[in-house]
């Protein structure tokens, strides 16, 4: 059984808990939320900060909203006493909870707050007014190449490269010794996780129409996809696709990639790329486990791979960069762009080692000082680590 690697986050939890203040960890369910908690209390109590006095309470807990429900100054001293740091586990689920957590941090001197969520749409918008001024987020994500490099050597991740297109990188998979154990696991987070909060969300009850739209976009890896189109195919409106996909990245499912323009005509901007922030749930829509050399996509999971491990890259290295893809009406294209501090720099992915793009001369000629380079399977590790 394999041991999961070190949080990248949990540092930056540490650094960052801030007397009255609040600091939110968002992430899919199962991404590891609730043992980054684990790790951040053993480690407070190993270094015996005054910190130690802490109250961990889970959001989806009953026994929570009837403590939490008097929103008053004095029910909430009554409640943490000495405790000057309040942990709160998926905590979208309380009612009111960003006016409750302003008033913690607004009356309770030298409070300090950490709360986790899996959905941005419950928690984001309900901390978002109340604590202006007063939180700081980070976002979680499945396991990061980045984590797995504190105990794997080149070989070994190489060797594993595989399994990780195929499988994602969830932490639980970690303890799963076989292929089979591993589908079952995926396919049970698809039927039983994937979507609760969305589910849980007012007036959402087509769950096979987002499992449908789902599976359009995990067949789509890398192509603009038209929301209209996407309608048609599930006889459901525009409005309502765009609904749908608003709240699959909310619950950090799939996430969009819009076209970079900046001086050409025939630039494509109104189109939209959707991308999976795991591959195993990919596979697990479309119910695909096979090895890849009985695969026809395997591009698409390479490209789809890439993208996840470098927004993981950019997040836990806090590199602020706008990413995009770039394509014309003359079919002029490139997978990945990064505009960071007025800098452009254009990727392109090759699952495929013997070909060898080149620039696009539209490209060239529209943005001559970037830089551009060829991701392939001899020099990934230097793109997402």
């Amino acid at each position: 059984m394999r041991k999961n690697p070190n949080r990248k986050l949990k540092e930056k939890v540490l650094n960052n808990l801030k007397v009255n203040k609040v600091l939110v960890v968002l992430g899919a369910r199962r991404v590891g939320k609730t043992e980054l908690i684990k790790d951040v209390i053993q480690e407070l109590k190993a270094s015996k900060q005054p910190e130690l006095k802490f109250l961990l309470l889970n959001g989806e807990d009953e026994d929570t909203h009837e403590l939490l429900k008097n929103r008053t100054v004095r029910n909430y001293e009554r409640l943490l006493g000495q405790t000057r740091l309040l942990i709160i586990d998926e905590a979208q689920a309380i009612p009111d909870i960003g006016t409750k957590l302003k008033l913690m941090v607004d009356s309770i001197e030298g409070l300090k707050i950490l709360v986790t969520g899996s959905s941005v749409f419950d928690l984001e918008n309900k901390l978002g007014e109340p604590l202006v001024g007063r939180k700081k987020t980070f976002l979680m994500y499945p396991l990061a190449q980045l984590e797995f490099a504190e105990y794997e050597n080149r070989i070994e991740t190489k060797s594993k490269l595989e399994e990780r297109l195929i499988f994602g990188a969830y932490p639980e998979l970690e303890q799963l010794e076989n292929s089979t154990d591993k589908v079952d696991y995926l396919k049970e987070q698809v039927n039983s996780y994937l979507l609760k909060d969305i589910l849980a969300y007012e007036g959402i009850k087509k769950r096979e129409k987002i499992i449908s739209l789902l599976r359009i976009i995990a067949f789509r890896i890398g192509s603009e996809v038209s929301i209209e189109g996407m309608g048609n195919e599930l006889q459901i409106g525009k409005n309502t696709v765009d609904k749908y996909l608003d709240l699959l990245s909310k619950v950090f499912i799939i996430h969009k990639v819009t076209g970079f323009s900046r001086n050409l005509d025939n630039e494509i901007t109104k189109k939209s790329k959707w991308y999976f922030y795991d591959n195993g749930i990919r596979n697990a829509l479309i119910n695909n486990f096979n090895s890849l050399n009985l695969r026809n996509d395997q591009g698409q999971l390479w490209e789809n791979y890439l993208i996840s491990e470098r927004l993981k890259y950019q997040e836990y290295l806090g590199e602020k960069s706008e990413n995009f893809f770039w394509r014309t009406h003359t079919k002029q294209e490139i997978d990945w762009i990064e505009a960071q501090n007025g800098k452009l720099t254009a990727t392109e992915f090759k699952w495929n080692q013997k070909k060898k793009p080149k620039v696009p001369a539209l490209w060239s000629k529209a943005y001559p000082n970037t830089e551009y380079r060829v991701v392939n399977q001899e020099n990934y590790l230097d793109f997402i680590t």
